[in-house]
């Protein structure tokens, strides 16, 4: 990946988390790599389980 395509990191509206896509999601098996926009529609916060419409980009 160039430095010009890094990653868009995104912050739980409701909780806080950060979903980071160099990490992943251990807890729903989502491995490191697939960005935010490519998470299943169904994926929800791992700490507080709203849906990635409470999301937002980190700036």
């Amino acid at each position: 990946m160039s430095q010009t395509q890094e990653s868009k990191v995104y912050v739980c509206g409701l909780c806080g988390y950060i979903y980071d896509p160099k990490k992943g999601d251990k807890k729903s098996k989502i491995p490191p790599g697939v960005e935010f926009k490519d998470l299943p529609e169904q994926w929800k916060c791992p700490l507080c389980g709203v849906g990635v419409s409470r999301f937002n980009e980190m700036l």
